[in-house]
């Protein structure tokens, strides 16, 4: 859990109880208490009013609650955009969850802030991008996050097909097409995909992280992103 989330649980359960201890706080977070002691004491620091100390139990104050989520203009201006950018040319959940977001963070807003995120004219179209491609770009960002293989029928710029087993590390957007990184088993070496000339796509088992085969591998070789393997090095 992040400390950021753990903050927010540690408010939320003390909220209408009468007194809670930092062992039971420790136990139903599974932080140690000297974990919690300074939380708490961060809480209070940043303005919580929270009553109480170590050993004896703490009391948040009736009527205390989170302040609002707030945004500056150019914030919104910065989220709606990217919203936009990832609805057109994100995948298919991808897109679903940027259009969901545009909706959290316009009900949110107070009537200033919602009129300047409407007619923000920042937009994106993604007519270029398939079906095919918008499903393939969730199925490997689930697969980088799962740490899982992904197997697929690639064809280089030359429309060579070759059989690819990888593990994949990480994603790029290049302004007009995605592609994603990984660990080729065929080459024994990094190498970058694009994403729409990948075909027969498919999940395969859970991979362990082994030395060398790491996204800071990759980075640490020389001109990781540059003409090495923007040509995609399929020899």
């Amino acid at each position: 859990m992040r400390r950021a989330d753990r903050l927010f649980e540690i408010i939320q359960l003390m909220r209408g109880a009468r007194r809670v201890t930092a062992r039971s706080l420790a136990g139903r977070l599974e932080v140690s208490e000297r974990t919690i002691y300074r939380d708490v004491a961060d809480l209070v620091a940043s303005g919580v009013p929270i009553d109480g100390e170590a050993g004896f139990g703490y009391v948040l104050q009736d009527g205390y609650d989170l302040p609002p989520l707030m945004f500056t203009r150019d914030e919104i201006a910065a989220l709606t955009a990217g919203a936009r950018l990832i609805r057109a040319w994100g995948g298919i959940e991808m897109a679903r969850g940027a259009e969901e977001a545009l909706a959290k963070i316009d009900a949110i807003l107070d009537d200033a802030l919602r009129t300047r995120s409407r007619q923000l004219q920042v937009h994106a179209f993604g007519a270029q991008q398939s079906d095919e491609t918008r499903a393939a770009l969730d199925l490997i960002e689930t697969a980088i996050e799962a740490r899982h293989l992904i197997q697929f029928t690639y064809r280089d710029g030359a429309g060579l097909g070759t059989q690819r087993c990888v593990r994949p590390l990480g994603m790029w957007f290049w302004g007009k097409f995605w592609t994603f990184v990984g660990w080729c088993e065929l080459r024994d070496d990094f190498r970058m995909f694009r994403v729409d000339r990948m075909t027969a796509l498919n999940e395969g088992p859970a991979f362990k992280p082994r030395p060398g085969q790491s996204l800071r591998d990759f980075y640490a070789r020389p001109d990781p992103g540059g003409r090495e393997f923007s040509r995609e090095r399929e020899v």
